[in-house]
């Protein structure tokens, strides 16, 4: 990860120095670097060691601080990992337009890769996750979308990138694309218990550990698991403040909807959802040979479900 570190350092590089000042901040901002370390680990686990996996670990964090920029600017948010986002801190345009700068330079590294199948997988992957952004939009405000429209979104918007991180591995190593695939499913089923915890401590963490402000996700109109399975279990009148407060985003009675969504259960179903999409992305790993790297990946998806930030 420090060679991966010096690579994003190399290429953040620009002639434009409100592009180096901003997207210095959002990639040193910190997080859990979790999709390069998938880039990393499916690539040791299948044998590869080649200065290409660096590249790519890079390139799709490139992609991810690109997505959270504008992710930002469209949720108006305030807050991301503990910091004052891009956007409050640089302006809405600035930020919408250097995330397309960090677009912009990780195709440029994908393609001096020069691997045909890199492409395909990161042009797809960027594709799904544009879908994924404007699905969420669509469902913005709306208390009455299924559960199977919800995963979608998750699918589309944060998983597809996890997905392509570990299937990225397993391309450059060459591999058969029954272990290829295996590795996809890995980090399809990793995003999204990923997702799914996120949506978790929305409700149930505090601003300071969970680095965004509690609640964001209601004022956005974020229907969430934790909020569908509060209104399917709870009382006539729990459901109809749900409601209003979905469709509103409205926060002034925050602490009432974060009991009702604690009294009803609904966290630990979507923690155990969560578990049940980690538990399938252990057992796609049972194609990969015995490593250490595997054992790796092994405690990265249990490790996923079991944080509290």
């Amino acid at each position: 990860m420090l060679q991966v570190d010096a690579v994003i350092a190399d290429r953040l590089g620009s002639e434009v120095a409100l592009i180096n000042q901003i997207a210095a901040y959002i990639v040193h901002a910190g997080g859990k670097r979790m999709r390069p370390k998938l880039v990393l680990l499916f690539a040791n686990a299948l044998g590869f060691a080649g200065p290409q996996r660096l590249e790519l670990a890079a390139v799709v964090e490139f992609i991810h601080t690109a997505t959270l920029l504008h992710d930002d600017v469209v949720d108006e948010s305030a807050l991301r990992r503990g910091k004052q986002t891009a956007n409050a801190l640089f302006g809405n345009a600035a930020s919408v337009l250097v995330g397309d700068f960090l677009y912009s330079r990780a195709f440029q590294m994908m393609v001096s890769v020069n691997r045909m199948r890199v492409l395909e997988v990161l042009a797809e992957a960027t594709n799904v996750i544009a879908e994924g952004e404007v699905l969420q939009l669509m469902n913005m405000h709306d208390p009455d979308i299924s559960v199977e429209s919800y995963l979608r979104v998750i699918r589309f918007k944060t998983a597809k990138l996890f997905e392509a991180s570990a299937r990225l591995g397993a391309v450059l190593a060459d591999s058969p694309p029954d272990i290829e695939e295996a590795c996809a499913g890995y980090g399809r089923a990793l995003g999204t218990a990923f997702q799914l915890i996120d949506d978790v401590l929305d409700y149930e963490s505090d601003s300071q550990a969970l680095g965004k402000n509690v609640g964001d996700d209601l004022r956005e109109g974020k229907t969430t698991l934790p909020l569908l399975i509060a209104m399917e279990r709870g009382s006539s009148e729990q459901r109809a403040l749900l409601r209003h407060a979905i469709e509103h985003g409205e926060q002034e009675r925050l602490s009432e909807i974060v009991a009702i969504v604690r009294a009803t259960g609904a966290l630990e179903a979507t923690r155990e959802a969560a578990r049940a999409e980690a538990k399938l992305a252990r057992e796609c790993l049972s194609l990969l040979p015995p490593t250490k790297w595997r054992e790796s990946l092994l405690d990265f998806a249990a490790q996923s479900v079991e944080r509290s930030y």
